[in-house]
């Protein structure tokens, strides 16, 4: 930040110097002086420090102090006032040497008439200068705060969803191992340990936007196999995970809310044959594909938006990965499928 400081000050201390180089090296002239006796530096010199005055105080005092505080006639006021008094003070410095050095071919009312003129014109184009050049300033530090405000929204909300999603798990967690409990106790304290693991994979290692995918494809093998004893010889279970590039940046936590819809909404027949979950999930050229297909009993009604995991995770696509996904979900009398396209990285 210093160093951009002190950079844009260096900026300006070579425009002027070159503007006044240029000026006073070559055969031009200002208000009528010329290079005879120096007179061309010397007016040009306090010439060019009204201009650089009007310049820089539109920029550190009228627009930040007035204009952009919504002080609009207070700006003008000043602005105007400071434009005339600045014109006026310049124009009785050449009138002043004009006398002094008999340099004018008119009478030196009529000479001052013209140098105001000539004065307020240029004075009028640094006046703009300097308002555009603050206001702009000022324009991009409200985009660049605007910005900012949508990231802390963004990771807020975030957060929030994070926050809603956990307890949702938890709540499935703790269910599973409830069931497993005085049927078979072995399983119970097997799943307890897993479950806890899950837990810790939440709590320290899914704190931010992105993590690594095989880590969370191993949390979602660690919850498939406590669904497996939770749900023993009652279900089919199909799995299939081919990944080609580990280390591949996702979302954490974004999967796991459809597979936990296929084994909580799945059908409840007598023969396990006819209760189906079938998980798919593969990633080639950093393109992950999750279809997760579940048989469920035809009076179930298993709706889109799947409770507030599914509602969640829509709304974590939309904040993280928008227009780089297409989530499809069908459901029949006796079927649902969630199919998930997403770009990682």
């Amino acid at each position: 930040m210093i160093k951009k400081r002190i950079f844009i000050i260096l900026l300006h201390l070579t425009f002027w110097l070159l503007s006044y180089l240029y000026i006073t090296s070559g055969n031009l002239s200002w208000n009528g002086f010329g290079k005879e006796e120096g007179l061309l530096k010397k007016a040009y010199l306090y010439g060019m420090f009204f201009n650089a005055l009007l310049f820089y105080i539109q920029v550190f005092w009228l627009v930040p102090k007035y204009y952009v505080k919504n002080k609009k006639a207070m700006f003008w006021g000043f602005s105007i006032a400071l434009f005339f008094l600045i014109t006026y003070v310049e124009t009785y410095l050449d009138v002043a040497l004009a006398v002094k050095y008999r340099v004018y071919s008119f009478e030196p009312i009529a000479a001052g008439i013209i140098w105001f003129y000539h004065n307020s014109i240029f004075h009028f184009i640094y006046f703009i200068v300097g308002f555009y050049y603050r206001f702009q300033q000022e324009y991009i530090k409200s985009e660049r705060v605007k910005q900012e405000l949508l990231i802390e929204n963004h990771n807020a909300e975030l957060k929030y969803l994070k926050a809603q999603l956990n307890p949702h798990f938890l709540f499935n967690g703790i269910n599973s191992i409830y069931h497993l409990i005085g049927k078979n106790n072995a399983n119970a304290k097997s799943t307890l340990l897993k479950f806890s693991n899950l837990l810790r994979y939440q709590l320290y290692e899914s704190n931010t936007n992105k993590i690594e995918l095989y880590k969370e494809i191993n949390y979602i093998e660690e919850y498939i196999s406590i669904e497996r004893i939770r749900k023993g010889e009652d279900i089919v279970l199909n799995l299939n995970i081919d990944i080609e590039k580990e280390d591949n940046l996702i979302m954490p936590l974004l999967l796991i809310p459809f597979i936990e819809n296929a084994f909580k909404h799945i059908s409840n027949h007598n023969e396990a044959k006819n209760n189906i979950i079938s998980i798919s999930i593969v990633e080639r050229n950093h393109l992950l594909k999750l279809i997760v297909n579940n048989s469920k009993d035809s009076f179930h009604h298993q709706g889109k938006s799947g409770g507030i995991g599914l509602k969640n995770v829509r709304k974590r696509l939309n904040l993280l990965y928008k227009d780089k996904y297409d989530l499809n979900i069908k459901s029949t009398e006796n079927t649902h499928e969630v199919e998930l396209i997403m770009h990682l990285n």
